[in-house]
């Protein structure tokens, strides 16, 4: 059965944007992985720990026939391939690649929460989603539209022109 997923794409290492834009590349070629659209990419500034480089973000809507657990392990491996460290919390990294939505699935299980918890709450996330897949309702929270009007104090930059 095909699901269809919404991955989160950061950088802020190594050229962000290159990597961001190889990210997205490079899933389309995972097998059992389908990139069905993509946002234009976003500049952001930091969030957690703020002494470093402002990200790139973009979001993925994909079609995959792999649980929720497998694409996770498919994502972790490709940010492992791409160079990714975990030092610390909100640590600058190459890439960094979160599974946002699952279908309508609400699941909480060790290292994979589905709605992604902070999602709701972070405008380089909800911007590039709602610009792929503009009536996308978040499950348990509630419309996308909705959450991002209570981000707009956060900074965004779209930089779709420079690619």
């Amino acid at each position: 059965m095909k699901h269809t997923a919404f991955i989160g794409l950061g950088s802020n290492l190594d050229d962000p944007q290159d990597q961001v834009l190889r990210a997205l590349q490079a899933l389309d070629g995972l097998p059992h992985i389908r990139v069905l659209a993509r946002s234009s990419l976003y500049r952001s500034a930091p969030v957690g720990y703020l002494e470093q480089p402002d990200f790139i973000n973009a979001v993925a809507q994909l079609e995959t026939v792999l649980s929720p657990r497998a694409l996770l392990d498919a994502l972790l491996g490709l940010e492992r391939e791409c160079g990714r460290t975990r030092e610390f919390r909100n640590a600058p990294r190459t890439l960094d690649l979160d599974v946002l939505l699952y279908d309508d699935l609400c699941c909480h299980e060790h290292g994979l929460t589905i709605p992604h918890p902070q999602m709701h709450v972070r405008a380089f996330v909800l911007r590039p989603l709602l610009e792929i897949a503009p009536g996308c309702v978040i499950p348990g929270i509630g419309p996308a539209e909705k959450a991002l009007q209570g981000c707009q104090q956060q900074q965004l930059e779209n930089i779709a022109h420079e690619h």
